[in-house]
């Protein structure tokens, strides 16, 4: 009769597991002792093997929820009779004739369960099934993470707390020299190679944050779809790793941004900014200082007045986890898309005072009183280069109202139900969008 494979009890609390991969499908033959399929549960990822040798039937569908004990699929044993229109626990119970004894399958036994075992990536990290998942989704390099368990394997925990943890520098793809290249140690601003390219010789793309977040921030976009650049990120100053000393003008900060891009990259690059990265983007390419190919700002600050202050003020003074989510509620009309990794790398930041003073600084200096005391739009108007501005229509951090009014060789881009980050909420879109702006860079 066949063979029963139970979803098993791998922690004393469980009721219940979520089957995240099969290794065989219906109608496969397995052999005893096979890896079979993957759970998961709110603590664990676990592999179970084949209980027995013989075909698999009536397999549960990948990313069901099953109570432990039941049933996820049946082994039956060669030549042994399979009735798709009858459910296995009844063939299972029919009485088996002399004829059939003599071949039968032994009574069920219970799928051995095992840990998952070290399942090396692309790269040989070492790493969790869980892990791997929660890493794929929210867009973060298992290599930037320092492992927690056995012999450093990246673990459920060490990735929701990744996006606090910075990827080590990668060396500096290779271009054509349009000048001295500096050493990194001369940067003055903290940056990180989040990507490598794949060789197609593309411009790098050189991603700036927005207020009160870092680098990292950008890993969740990245998970949306492939680009063939190398992608440079930069901490801001009061931001990151990056220094706590807050230059007095928008003109300061871009000088730091110049000097950190030339100290990883010599060449032709595209500049992406979010909010008020956006605006020392738009600062750094009306000065003509590098080579710059195209310009995108998603959310930007500078092109208006109006800000949400209290915000800004709120998100700044916020220490515990419970006051920092009810802030971060204003980036998303989703709240889904804040991520425990996202709130961790957040939290993780709040509690670091001299960060959040620097911060504070900031807005104070750059947002008085709620409000943005610099403009970009005259910038962008002596702007020759491509440029694409990017808005969330449900934005309660900068209306998207200022996107209106720019030069007409400016391409507007504004999502519907979309809030202050639309490369988080709009990311496959936006990673498209920066693939065309790639190609038409050349």
């Amino acid at each position: 009769m066949p063979v029963e494979v139970i979803l098993p009890k791998v922690d004393m609390d469980m009721e219940s597991g979520q089957i995240s991969r099969w290794y065989a499908k219906d109608g496969d033959s397995v052999s005893k002792g096979q890896l079979l399929f993957e759970i998961e549960t709110d603590k664990a990822a676990m592999e179970v093997d084949a209980p027995s040798s013989g075909i698999l039937r009536d397999v549960k569908p990948q990313g069901a929820v099953v109570p432990v004990g039941q049933a996820v699929a049946w082994i039956y044993g060669e030549g042994e009779v399979y009735n798709a229109a009858a459910p296995a626990k009844e063939q299972a119970e029919k009485p088996v004739v002399a004829e059939e004894a003599k071949s039968a399958v032994q009574p069920a036994e219970t799928a051995p369960v095992k840990p998952a075992p070290v399942a090396p990536e692309t790269n040989g990290v070492r790493a969790t099934p869980l892990a791997r998942r929660i890493a794929r989704e929210a867009g973060i390099d298992l290599s930037s993470l320092k492992g927690s368990g056995p012999k450093g394997r990246i673990q459920k925990k060490d990735v929701e707390g990744g996006f606090a943890v910075t990827a080590p520098v990668v060396a500096r793809p290779s271009a054509p020299a349009r000048s001295p290249v500096v050493q990194d140690s001369d940067a003055p601003l903290h940056a990180v190679w989040l990507r490598q390219g794949n060789g197609s010789g593309r411009a790098p793309l050189v991603l700036i944050h927005g207020f009160g977040s870092d680098l990292n921030s950008w890993r969740p976009m990245l998970g949306g779809g492939t680009l063939d650049n190398p992608i440079l990120a930069i901490d801001l100053p009061g931001h990151g790793g990056s220094t706590h000393t807050i230059p007095d003008e928008l003109d300061g900060i871009a000088t730091q941004v110049e000097q950190t891009i030339a100290a990883h990259y010599s060449g032709p690059i595209i500049l992406v900014g979010h909010s008020f990265g956006g605006a020392i983007a738009t600062e750094i390419a009306a000065r003509s200082n590098l080579d710059i190919r195209a310009l995108t700002l998603i959310a930007p600050a500078g092109l208006g007045p109006e800000i949400n202050g209290a915000f800004l003020s709120g998100f700044v003074r916020a220490r515990t986890e419970a006051s920092l989510v009810a802030w971060m509620k204003q980036l998303v009309p989703d709240e889904s898309l804040l991520t425990k990794p996202f709130i961790n790398a957040t939290l993780a930041q709040s509690q670091d005072v001299a960060l959040r003073d620097a911060q504070q600084l900031v807005a104070d200096r750059f947002f008085a009183d709620g409000t943005q005391v610099f403009g970009i739009r005259q910038s962008l108007g002596k702007l020759t280069i491509p440029v694409r501005v990017i808005f969330g229509a449900a934005d309660r951090v900068i209306p998207a109202v200022h996107a209106t009014g720019l030069p007409g060789e400016i391409a507007v881009h504004v999502f519907a139900g979309t809030g202050h980050m639309p490369q988080l909420e709009q990311r496959e879109k936006i990673m498209r969008i920066l693939r065309e702006v790639s190609q038409s860079a050349g």
